[in-house]
């Protein structure tokens, strides 16, 4: 799930001010803490209230998009809609406001929060924690599925370096665990340590390198390949 945090509303209000009709768009999709009808419609509130302390008037509109990343759901959901409103206020990631501007050019889409990362929930600690970065290139195999990416704060394939302390990683002064350090305990548990033996190269950058595309066709093809090998080894 991608998590955010909500811009102040001051931030939200300086951006809308050259308008009086908005339309704002929550999101059903995977963002969290949930951004759906009902924060957009305490977001219009607010707005609206701030607004009516300079005795101007705002009028808005809040709905809800199943998920503003399909390019098809967004224009089915808005499109009888848009045409209504001076500018569009989205309550979903970064992916959102730019689908929502791509769709809508003519009008304007101003973001209501800032992406933080991708993260999943745990719920012993109450927080959202980072696992993946989706770099192209899963290692999870070789290191007893401890992300060395995502988990060391210096990206390092092979480690750990000599700023650990009793399993503690100095980047943020010590209270957060060392990736490689995890690696090695979960290896040695599953008494895999030839694993943790082999030098792993430099990363190739490439892979993350952004804007990403990746074709559905291509990606349908690849399934079917990979498919095609599961049934020819079992035929063998």
């Amino acid at each position: 799930m991608i998590i955010v945090k909500m811009k102040s509303l001051d931030e939200i209000y300086d951006m809308i001010k050259p308008h009086s009709n908005i339309l704002i768009a929550g999101c059903d999709g995977c963002v969290q803490p949930p951004r759906s009808i009902h924060e957009a419609n305490i977001l219009g509130r607010l707005l609206k209230l701030k607004r009516g302390i300079s005795g101007e008037g705002l009028n808005y509109k809040a709905v809800t998009v199943l998920r503003q990343c399909d390019d098809h759901i967004v224009t089915n959901a808005l499109r009888p809609l848009v045409d209504e409103y001076d500018a569009i206020i989205s309550m979903s990631c970064g992916i959102g406001v730019q689908m929502i501007t791509k769709i809508f050019p003519q009008k304007i889409t101003y973001p209501a929060q800032n992406s933080l990362f991708n993260g999943a929930e745990v719920h012993d600690n109450n927080q959202y924690v980072e696992y993946c970065n989706q770099c192209g290139d899963c290692l999870l195999g070789v290191t007893g599925g401890y992300c060395p990416v995502a988990g060391c704060a210096k990206n390092l394939m092979n480690g750990p370096c000599g700023g650990t302390v009793d399993g503690k990683c100095e980047v943020g002064d010590y209270t957060i665990d060392c990736a490689w350090i995890n690696i090695f305990r979960r290896l040695k548990s599953l008494n895999r340590l030839d694993l943790f033996k082999q030098y792993r190269p430099m990363r190739d950058y490439r892979k993350l390198s952004s804007p990403k595309y990746l074709s559905l066709l291509e990606l349908e093809e690849d399934e079917e390949e990979v498919k095609s090998e599961k049934k020819g080894e079992v035929a063998a």
